[in-house]
């Protein structure tokens, strides 16, 4: 006589036990918090040099301070923070070396970018492309500095999607990011300009299939962005000091 084979029923979905959906929204909110204080330094709304105060961002979120000291951390393994000992945690203030290293890394990769894109990017994403020059050369006539900081930016970081390699894309978005505190601390030349034009170029050059062409017109919008900076210890000095009288006066 053939036996059958005995079905087990299926068995309910596991739900969460308590201490592990306290944890999840956590870590939810410390990645609230990591991305609350990191668009915050890109933007230029925390300064070089601003300490974190670790109380306020608790209240504020409503959590406690062993979360905020999580979120904390990502940053600063990020070089957005930096912990001072027994002075507690600032915004970074990147030096002269670290400022150099970061813009020819940004060469090094946007260069590696634009290979990629050149052979993966479709027409259709080139048009989209263009479009985000369309809108930010509409922000540099009617939107505030804010704007244009965050649009210049983006264009970049969309530009390096397309290229279809997610580790260079969050590279470089590191890196862009890190290079804000280096434009705060060192900026010295600033142009009422967000890039759209050197921008447009270089879409047209991708859609042209001309990759020097790509290449040049990427280097000296580079080289534009880097000529604004005086990478030196006293321009340093100097905006951290000028953030103080900004914040007292």
């Amino acid at each position: 006589m053939k036996k059958t084979r005995r079905q087990n029923p299926k068995s309910p979905p596991k739900t969460p036990s308590a201490n592990e959906a306290v944890e999840n929204a956590n870590d939810d909110v410390s990645e609230r918090i990591r991305m609350t204080l990191a668009t915050a330094i890109g933007e230029g709304a925390l300064k070089p040099g601003t300490k974190i105060l670790e109380d306020a961002i608790a209240d504020h979120f409503g959590v406690s301070r062993t979360v905020v000291r999580g979120a904390l951390g990502v940053l600063e393994s990020d070089h957005l923070l930096e912990r001072k000992r027994n002075r507690g945690t600032f915004v970074a203030e990147p030096g002269i070396e670290e400022a150099k290293a970061l813009f020819e890394a940004r060469r090094k990769i946007e260069h590696a970018i634009l290979d990629l894109v050149m052979s993966r990017a479709t027409t259709e994403q080139l048009d989209a492309l263009e479009k985000l020059t369309d809108e930010e050369e509409h922000i540099h006539h009617h939107g505030d500095e804010k704007s244009k900081t965050v649009l210049s930016g983006k264009f970049h970081i969309v530009l390096a999607e397309l290229g279809g390699n997610a580790v260079m894309t969050e590279m470089l978005s590191k890196i862009v990011a890190r290079l804000s505190l280096v434009m705060a601390l060192y900026e010295e030349d600033k142009k009422d300009d967000c890039g759209a034009d050197h921008h447009r170029l270089i879409v047209s050059a991708l859609k042209a299939k001309d990759q020097a062409k790509a290449q040049q017109l990427m280097d000296h919008h580079l080289a534009d962005i880097e000529g604004r900076v005086r990478l030196t210890e006293g321009q340093g000095d100097r905006h951290t000091f000028l953030a103080v009288l900004e914040n007292f006066s």
